[in-house]
């Protein structure tokens, strides 16, 4: 039996989830061991909230908190339950009318994006599964290490017109080390290339960030696309996993963006607090992630209210 059709029978015991059940997570500056989402889910089912998505019941929610926004809910996420297991992830959305999505519109090339994290922020992964003619979506899978996870499913239903965000955990058996708690991490290396972030995360502001790609201290000025533009950015706040999912300023082939080393981003971070960040880029056919630190300052600090750029919190680059 396809995800779809299992995950039918959950529609009614998710009707009883409190749209605000995650709340939006104090930040404490350390990692959070699980989600406390709502205990009325099945397994594998902490809920979560979400930031764009017409009806929410808060539109200044960020996303990536709730399992059910604007109509949609993602189903329980069915994957291998211990770390080393090779099986699938799987998954289905339901829609308004508690039927398995299947039509959806095509978004920075795909129809869906899946995230994957662990709720430390280790064990990153951006991936796009395919779906089936019933919307069950899936991919194979094993998972790295065991702990809680965050699967986050990015899309938008044809006929609805704006990006949803929604995710739920998922507890792996197995070996868990934690990693520790990033602070201003600007610079990382992956396979002999160098990346290093600059700018200022203002609470509630879109403020500008800059990658720039180098190897063996040259600029790499021969980036290649990778979902329609010359880096790809997800930003997490740390403690609860807000997601703010980002995209670059300009975009191949329009005449004015070159292909490295720098890549510009406009981020709004929606509160205070510590965010991590992860570029995915691609050189030579191979896309790596590089994955950052930067805290964002409140929109009152004396020291960013000047440096916050020209765009304002209607800018529309970051969502």
């Amino acid at each position: 039996m396809n995800v779809a059709m299992k995950m039918s029978a959950y529609v009614g015991v998710l009707a009883v989830v409190f749209v605000g059940a995650a709340g939006i997570g104090q930040l404490t500056g350390s990692s959070v061991n699980r989600d406390d989402a709502t205990d009325a889910v099945p397994p594998h089912a902490a809920g979560d909230s979400h930031a764009v998505g017409g009806e929410s019941a808060d539109p200044h929610v960020p996303g990536g908190l709730q399992v059910s926004d604007a109509g949609y809910t993602l189903t329980p996420i069915d994957a291998p339950t211990a770390a080393g297991e090779n099986g699938t992830l799987s998954f289905a959305v339901l829609g308004p009318d508690g039927e398995a999505v299947t039509e959806y519109d095509e978004s920075h090339e795909k129809n869906l994006h899946v995230v994957v994290v662990r709720h430390d922020g280790a064990h990153y992964q951006h991936v796009h599964p395919v779906m089936d003619a019933y919307g069950s979506w899936s991919i194979d899978w094993e998972w790295p290490t065991g702990g809680s996870y965050k699967v986050f499913a990015d899309f938008v239903p044809t006929g609805h017109g704006q990006e949803i965000t929604l995710a739920r955990s998922t507890e792996v058996a197995g070996t868990y080390t934690p990693m520790p708690a990033l602070r201003d991490a600007v610079f990382y290396e992956v396979d002999g290339y160098t990346v290093t972030v600059t700018g200022q995360l203002v609470a509630g502001r879109s403020t500008p960030v800059v990658a720039t790609v180098e190897r063996d201290g040259q600029p790499v000025d021969h980036l290649e696309p990778h979902l329609g533009a010359y880096g790809h950015l997800v930003a997490l706040r740390e403690g609860d996993l807000a997601y703010i999912h980002v995209h670059p300023d300009g975009e191949p082939g329009d005449g004015a963006t070159d292909p490295g080393p720098d890549v510009a981003f406009y981020v709004e971070a929606p509160t205070a607090g510590s965010y991590r960040l992860y570029l995915d880029f691609r050189v030579d056919g191979q896309v790596r992630t590089a994955e950052f630190a930067l805290r964002a300052r409140p929109a009152g600090d004396a020291e960013v209210a000047d440096d916050a750029g020209g765009h304002g919190d209607t800018d529309g680059h970051g969502h």
